[in-house]
């Protein structure tokens, strides 16, 4: 593997975010430097066995380190292989919408679970997150698994579940190296466009992390870096197409995309159902299929809204939807911006998809609560409305910076596309 280069490298000093985190988590664990914590040019500043603290915070203020902060340091008491057993059998145990995922293979998760090599910078961040955000923490284990037992569920071998398990527990690594007001996984469904643009560069921060700083094999990496890839193009950071991504990023982006449906308010398999089928295209269709039969095989969800409420907002979706392609058309047509015109070719790409979705879903029929799920009618018509918000960010991501005129042109359709 080649060195990574000087701006391709955000270790090279110590991330503050991150560094807060583990300073957070050092009041109730142990976390010690492992080796003397070197500057660039030699000078130590900090001595092995050394506990730390907020001087070294303060030492490493605005420093280049010879070695990345994280390998020179250990979470004496922090997590291992039996604190993640113990909170997988709580999570296979607990009465959470995973569970007919899970306890199936919980025999199996248990057994693989044991045997997860946690190298020392995984380690320390896992512990560092358990003790400072435990909600991340949880986040990790239920990806975990999940993403092993849907591995179990397809036949793999112990070297593909173990892969499985590692990735599903590191994948949201580098949201602990942006400002927590941008990181926290619960808040994702619900994100400004400001915590967007921070957010979208998560996958890659821990994919370089894995690469760069531990010993795992390359699969786990390359599905951290995907975990927010869709096969239709239409993920981030990079925008990859299905051929582009690997198996165990297929996967990955799967149980991602299941575990955030099911957040908040969703408590139920069959809103990681719908939301895993709100587009065609966007998935692997031997994963979704997994989680979808396992929410038919669940008790009925009650939905939440009245009938008569639920086909108003089916309606009023309608209109936003109709309302945004005539909107990004309109523009389309107007502007000569290069910037704001391809952001508004991302735009067309995702209604198009959306669109697809809702012509496929048959909800623009006026009868479809009288033949349909009225739960699921009402789980498919948020996950659209979220789809919108998402398109409004990630449009105004995708144009940069715009001169006044067609920033605001911009800004006024996106705000358009807003559903209350």
């Amino acid at each position: 593997m080649q060195p990574a280069s000087q701006t391709d490298n955000p270790f090279r000093s110590a991330n503050p975010h991150a560094l807060a985190i583990i300073l957070q988590a050092s009041e109730t664990r142990r976390i010690i430097a492992a080796t003397d914590i070197f500057d660039i040019s030699g000078v130590k500043l900090w001595a092995s066995r050394q506990p730390v603290s907020a001087e070294l915070q303060r030492k490493l203020l605005d420093r280049k380190l010879r070695d990345p902060l994280e390998s020179c340091l250990i979470a004496e008491d922090g997590v291992t292989a039996v604190t993640l057993a113990q909170a997988l059998t709580e999570l296979v145990h607990a009465d959470t919408p995973l569970a007919p995922l899970l306890r199936p293979h919980a025999v199996r998760l248990a057994r693989e679970v044991a045997q997860l090599p946690l190298h020392p910078v995984a380690q320390l961040l896992l512990t560092a997150a358990q003790s400072a955000r435990p909600a991340t923490f949880h986040h990790a284990v239920a990806a975990m698994a999940l993403n092993g037992a849907l591995t179990v569920a397809s036949g793999g071998d112990t070297p593909e579940i173990r892969v499985a398990m590692l990735s599903g527990l590191l994948h949201d690594l580098g949201e602990m190296y942006i400002a927590p007001q941008h990181g926290e996984a619960e808040a994702d469904r619900d994100l400004d466009f400001t915590s967007y643009q921070q957010l979208v560069v998560h996958p890659h921060i821990g994919h370089l992390l894995v690469r760069q700083l531990t010993n795992y094999p390359g699969a786990v990496a390359r599905a951290i870096a995907e975990h927010h890839e869709r096969l239709d193009g239409s993920g981030y950071p990079h925008a990859l197409t299905g051929p582009a991504l690997s198996p165990m990023g297929r996967l990955l982006a799967v149980t991602e995309a299941s575990l955030h449906a099911m957040r908040g308010n969703y408590g139920h398999l069959l809103h990681a159902s719908v939301a895993l089928r709100a587009v065609p295209g966007e998935f692997d269709l031997s994963c979704v299929g997994r989680v979808c039969r396992a929410a038919r095989e669940q008790p009925p969800l009650q939905p939440a809204m009245e009938t008569a409420d639920i086909q108003a907002r089916l309606g009023a979706l309608s209109e936003v939807l109709g309302a945004a392609e005539r909107n990004v058309n309109a523009l389309a047509e107007q502007s000569t911006e290069p910037g704001l015109q391809r952001a508004l070719a991302l735009a067309q790409f995702l209604l198009l998809r959306l669109r697809t979705g809702w012509n496929e879903s048959g909800m623009w029929n006026p009868q479809a609560l009288v033949s349909a799920d009225a739960a699921e009618v009402e789980a498919l018509e948020d996950e659209i409305y979220f789809r919108l918000r998402a398109i409004q960010r990630a449009t105004l991501l995708h144009a940069g910076e715009l001169p006044p005129e067609p920033a605001t042109a911009l800004g006024e359709l996106c705000d358009s596309l807003a559903m209350g």
